[in-house]
């Protein structure tokens, strides 16, 4: 193999690193002999450079141009602005371009001299777009064809595209040209589907762990949600850049105006607002440091802003593949960050009503109703929040943590830094449940679960009064547990199917499995509702700029002179050229040149990140701000 297609000189030469990481390699070796491949990576694993490389080998062996299947126009503008930056032609196709663009575009692609285009499945299963693979493949010039984001291929997963399901037939229409499917999140049932739907049975499979060491997941019971984000963010991201995640519109746009009011940089993002505002929000998010941008999860996917410091969730998510993908988008970097998230009995209840009250399949539901149920399980959950997230994409790690008290822990999850309480709520489950099979018995009719509160504490109110709630043999019989205590038996009787809420007013009805709890058969253990632990208050005053990234927190003061510089440089090149900052040269990058202070082209080539066209494009002018540095101090 020649050095202008062996995948290690093209990682060194086009991108500046020296090695290729975890399964990288062999992904690469095996796109580029021609096989098909399934890759299952984490967000921040280096998806892109699995067919990336690929790509520029093939091209550079006159296969021609790679085609990558992407459902976001923003990743396409990132991926294909990171590309042209390295050196690599690449392009994309979609709405933004006009006719004259779009033209130019397929003029290049027919011509060969693309290296990688881009587009959205539509446009590729689009008749006029196939006849020109189909010339492309009749000449030998189609490379290879990336699928990415695979799993919206399936009705399982958690982000379902129907326009996905047309792919499969380039199986059969382009026989030859290798196929790579890839994606951060997917079950069992998930994966056979990418094989399955993309005609992909051969594919060899490559699954990376799952696991993100650098992000600390909390999970707290809801209490003034509003309050408890708000010290989340102060005591410990002020001036960070990161996703508060809502279910739906209307607290998007409440919770943005909010966090403005509380001086927070916060922008609003969902599908309802026009796509231009959409637009000009997310080129903000990525360009501008510290902003906090309040979505649903029609905002992320495909996201590669690095440096996003949090995720934070308000509503709960659906099921763990979508939990898993959204809490990805922090800490791409490998530097730390927080999965934060707060739920109640309202966000179980409203989980569970949808998917009840939905039109689809009985087997359909009660597959995702068992995903919600893994998902509350990790919520409730008393062990390492890791360990079980891990395992339900079947990733066991339990030998690479620490023991203590018995228990494995990672060391990064809230269950691990402060382990909980825990207490056998067995008997309070039984009160519970015989106090709404009461209610059904006295009055023909069911309550909601604040009401259910009031009479197991003993409380009188106009409701007990009014429906002779007090006369009942199950009223205060539950007057030893608080009410945080009691939110948490029901949420975990609702979570587990004992009951159910039922109509527009969430009334509560026991369900076939209650018997085995009534009859004591079923032990319920939950944790014990507790205040969050305190934190140490960021010193830096609201406003403040972002925290020094961890690759220059051990730089001295001059380093840290030459990082300052050297930021400043690339944000103003960034800005030139209409490029997220993080694109010229992340921060690591810098870091290393700030650390290294090299005086010369070929120093400055051995640093991580500074590949053949970067050196040539900003070599001299980056030895030319070192050196203003050294001049300065």
């Amino acid at each position: 193999m020649s050095p202008a297609t062996d995948p290690l000189a093209l990682l060194h030469e086009v991108f500046g690193y020296a090695q290729f990481r975890g399964h990288q390699q062999a992904i690469v070796d095996h796109v580029i002999a021609g096989g098909d491949a399934l890759v299952l990576m984490p967000t921040g694993g280096g998806k892109s450079l699995c067919y990336q490389v690929p790509a520029i080998a093939r091209h550079r062996a006159g296969q021609g141009v790679a085609v990558v299947v992407s459902p976001l126009i923003a990743l396409m503008h990132d991926q294909v602005g990171a590309l042209e930056e390295a050196g690599v032609h690449a392009a994309f196709l979609n709405s933004t371009l006009d006719a004259a663009g779009a033209q130019a575009v397929e003029r290049e692609l027919l011509s060969g001299r693309l290296v990688m285009l881009y587009a959205a499945p539509e446009r590729i299963t689009n008749p006029r777009f196939l006849a020109m693979l189909d010339s492309l493949h009749e000449r030998g010039r189609l490379s290879l064809v990336a699928i990415d984001e695979a799993h919206c291929v399936s009705q399982w997963g958690h982000d379902f595209r129907e326009e996905y399901l047309q792919l499969g037939q380039l199986a059969d229409r382009y026989p030859g040209v290798p196929r790579i499917a890839l994606t951060a999140t997917a079950d069992e049932h998930t994966r056979a589907d990418i094989l399955d739907r993309l005609q992909l049975g051969q594919a060899r499979a490559f699954v990376s762990s799952f696991d993100r060491p650098n992000i600390r997941y909390a999970i707290v019971e809801k209490d003034n949600a509003r309050a408890q984000l708000l010290r989340f963010l102060r005591d410990e991201h002020e001036g960070d850049a990161g996703i508060v995640y809502c279910q739906s519109r209307r607290k998007v746009e409440e919770t943005a105006e909010w966090l403005v009011a509380e001086g927070i940089s916060a922008l609003p993002y969902h599908a309802g607002l026009d796509a231009d505002v959409r637009r000009r929000h997310q080129d903000r998010f990525l360009r501008e440091e510290g902003l906090v941008m309040v979505a649903t999860v029609a905002f992320g996917m495909g996201i590669d802003k690095p440096d996003v410091r949090f995720v934070a969730h308000l509503d709960l998510p659906k099921n763990i593949e979508g939990y898993y993908q959204e809490t990805g988008r922090a800490g791409r970097d490998g530097e730390p960050a927080d999965a934060w998230m707060t739920y109640g009995l309202a966000d179980v209840v409203n989980q569970r009503r949808m998917i009840d009250e939905s039109t689809a399949a009985d087997d359909f539901k009660r597959l995702q109703i068992g995903k919600l149920e893994a998902l509350l399980a990790l919520a409730e959950s008393l062990d390492c929040r890791r360990q079980r997230l891990l395992a339900y994409f079947g990733e066991d790690i339990s030998g690479a943590g620490q023991g203590g008290g018995g228990r494995w822990r990672c060391g990064n999850c809230d269950n691990c830094l402060n382990p909980p309480q825990r207490w056998d709520a067995t008997e309070a489950a039984r009160k519970a449940l015989s106090c709404v099979y009461r209610f059904w018995q006295h009055s023909g009719i069911g309550y909601g679960a604040g009401h259910l509160i009031d009479v197991l504490r003993g409380k009188s109110t106009d409701k007990t009064r009014e429906r002779g709630h007090e006369q009942l043999s199950t009223f205060g019989i539950g007057a030893d547990l608080s009410e945080a205590q009691w939110r948490g038996v029901v949420r975990q009787l609702i979570a587990l199917g004992h009951l159910a809420s039922e109509g527009e007013y969430n009334t509560l009805a026991l369900t076939d499995s209650a018997r085995a709890v009534l009859r004591g058969e079923v032990k319920i253990e939950l944790r014990e509702p507790r205040e969050p632990a305190p934190r140490t208050r960021s010193s830096r005053s609201r406003g403040a700029q972002p925290k020094v990234p961890r690759a220059a927190s051990t730089l001295d003061a001059a380093g840290q002179a030459r990082f300052a510089a050297l930021k400043a440089w690339r944000s103003d090149v960034a800005k030139e050229h209409n490029l997220p900052a993080y694109i010229v040269f992340n921060d690591a990058t810098l870091a290393q040149m700030a650390a290294d202070a090299p005086d010369s082209l070929t120093a400055l080539a051995g640093i991580s990140g500074v590949g053949a066209k970067k050196l040539e494009a900003y070599g001299r002018e980056i030895l030319r701000v070192l050196e203003q540095v050294e001049m300065a101090g």
